[in-house]
């Protein structure tokens, strides 16, 4: 599964998270990989793409940053997906009423 992660940064703390970032890492699990990060120009937020098939791994990945970093996350799929599954029920649904 995707999930967008939106990162809001506890004090606006970006030295932190960065000096933590530089020393250990993303620590991410093994399973969950990150596709994309971008910043908010003025430090508040992080956003990023990160995918896994456990949502427990992403939950234990937020908590070796929970200290500095408050979480949203939001399951997300591919446009092309989302289009596929609605094009779907409208095609039926025509489908139903031309019987």
């Amino acid at each position: 599964m995707l999930f967008m992660v939106i990162e809001r940064y506890k004090s606006r703390d970006a030295r932190a998270i960065y000096r933590r970032f530089r020393d250990e890492g993303r620590l991410t699990p093994e399973g969950l990989s990150v596709h994309g990060s971008w910043i908010e120009g003025n430090f508040d937020r992080c956003f990023m793409i990160m995918e896994c098939n456990d949502f427990a791994l992403l939950q234990e990945w937020t908590l070796h940053w929970s200290d500095l970093v408050d979480f949203e996350i939001v399951p997300v799929s591919p446009s092309k997906d989302a289009a596929a599954a609605v094009y779907g029920v409208i095609d039926r649904e025509a489908a139903s009423r031309k019987t």
